[in-house]
């Protein structure tokens, strides 16, 4: 993996002179004992992290924690008291007007939290005000425009305005206006904490959808610890302005760094969270329809079970085949693709657990791991997914 953005001691101090607070702050003062001595607000402190290329890296905490201050210092619309920025290697902390401009304009795109939409544009011209700022032409905007709203569901509303459109659909003009001007970095502050819960999963869907067609570099700011845990490939938990831990979500769940981590995620539900590619294992038994019956036969004896799943050259799966069902074919003569089995359940690697309970309940088979060209990546057993509920 690439690094996109290296954060490093990155600290923001609100106040008519934050520079002479800053000695304090590295002496150790709390941030209560300077507001109260000082009318200085530390919003960060000495923060330091990196953000992959291609990764969606949540930054959560509660409400003065200060994951919006440094989302926004990532666009520099708050200016670091001190500390660094590096994107793609170049420092913008050190930007001039003219290059911060064109930054803003290209590289980064940002969706708020309460949609910031023109009203008295429609839905396109909202999309297109963007690229209308930067120059482009009126009809390449809007051939951008209307293919950025297809991307995020939006086909059919173009000349509708807001005051027409669902919170949820407004949302989506809003992350619409953003990637129009394909950002390679999505800075995302608490952008569905206002919808309703099941407009807001839909968006959490959404999203992930969209995440996986144009691996945008995300930083998402939430105060919703399952939020955190659903849409994060790595996830920061912020404190009084400092980074209390990093870690991919089943780490912090299992691991936390201390007590206030532990806290906040003990009410977690961990069904909702934890997905098919945090509790399949690949197994040790796997056939190839070249193999023929006497090798799946040895298969399922050395490691003593009763079943195996069968992939062609290319891994993707094919069905399994049962230790009786072999036997049986080989004193028929028949081949090992004449006694495959299709009835078996395959699911993906982002599933979340809750919707393999049902599943795992009653299938007397293992669950199939498979990716979108069907090739095999694992299996979950019953006993996995209900070890995941404790």
């Amino acid at each position: 993996m690439t690094v996109k953005i290296q954060v490093e001691n990155l600290t923001k101090i609100f106040g008519r002179n934050p520079k002479t607070v800053l000695t304090r702050l590295k002496n150790g003062d709390s941030k209560d004992a300077i507001f109260k001595e000082t009318g200085h607000t530390v919003g960060l402190n000495n923060v330091s992290f990196e953000v992959n290329t291609g990764e969606t890296f949540v930054i959560m905490g509660l409400s003065g924690s200060g994951k919006s201050t440094l989302a926004r210092c990532l666009n520099l619309l708050n200016t670091p008291t001190e500390g660094k920025i590096h994107v793609d290697g170049s420092n913008i902390v050190e930007y001039n007007k003219n290059e911060l401009r064109e930054f803003r304009q290209k590289k980064v795109g940002m969706v708020f939290q309460h949609f910031g939409l023109f009203t008295h544009r429609t839905v396109i011209g909202n999309v297109e005000y963007g690229l209308e700022v930067r120059g482009v032409s009126t009809q390449e905007r809007s051939e951008i425009a209307k293919k950025t709203l297809d991307t995020v569901g939006l086909e059919g509303w173009e000349y509708r305005y807001p005051r027409e459109l669902s919170g949820g659909m407004r949302q989506r003009v809003g992350l619409a206006r953003a990637l129009a001007n394909d950002p390679d970095i999505l800075l995302m502050d608490e952008p569905f904490s206002a919808l309703d819960p099941l407009i807001r999963r839909d968006m959490q869907l959404e999203l992930l959808d969209i995440q996986a067609k144009l691996k945008k570099t995300i930083v998402f700011i939430t105060h919703d610890v399952n939020e955190a845990f659903k849409l994060g490939d790595r996830v920061a938990v912020m404190k009084d302005g400092v980074i209390e831990q990093i870690g991919v979500p089943e780490e912090i769940l299992a691991q936390p760094a201390n007590d206030y981590i532990a806290d906040f995620v003990q009410d977690v539900d961990k069904t909702k969270i934890l997905q098919a590619k945090n509790i399949m294992v690949k197994p040790n038994a796997l056939v190839s329809l070249k193999d023929g019956l006497k090798v799946a036969v040895k298969e399922m004896q050395t490691n003593g079970i009763s079943s195996v799943f069968v992939v062609d050259s290319e891994r993707k799966l094919q069905g399994l085949v049962t230790i009786d069902d072999t036997i049986a074919a080989i004193k028929e003569g028949k081949t090992l693709k004449e006694i495959l089995i299709k009835e078996y359940e395959t699911t993906s690697a982002g599933t979340c657990i809750q919707e393999l309970i049902p599943i795992a309940t009653y299938k007397k088979y293992p669950i199939a791991v498979v990716d979108e060209e069907n090739k095999f990546m694992g299996i979950i057993m019953r006993v996995s997914v209900l070890a995941a509920l404790i």
